[in-house]
């Protein structure tokens, strides 16, 4: 029983967690996750992770969205902006010379 101690004490991260191995992956969630991969632009180990967290059912870390969909819609007209906003389309051709 200390060597199984000793073992799960080896397979801890530096970092954080635990380390594993996984065998007989099937094929279809190989290239599902390397898919992830490829369009997320992030670590297998990121992705591996995530999708276990998910079907475990725990949230391993809040999705960090860094796009600007909370904005879309939002846009309120105000014509004191629009002729503010106007100004910055002329040149100054002074300034360039």
């Amino acid at each position: 029983m200390q060597a199984l101690y000793a073992y799960n004490e080896g397979m801890k991260s530096r970092h954080k967690g635990f380390q594993y191995t996984v065998r007989a992956v099937p094929e279809a969630v190989d290239q599902r996750l390397r898919q992830l991969v490829r369009e997320r632009g992030v670590s297998f180990n990121t992705v591996a992770v995530e999708a276990l967290a998910k079907a475990v059912g725990v949230a391993a870390v809040p999705a960090n969205y860094d796009d600007l969909d909370a904005l879309a819609g939002s846009w309120i007209e105000d014509p004191a902006v629009d002729r503010t906003l106007a100004g910055f389309g002329k040149v100054d051709r002074e300034l360039w010379k």
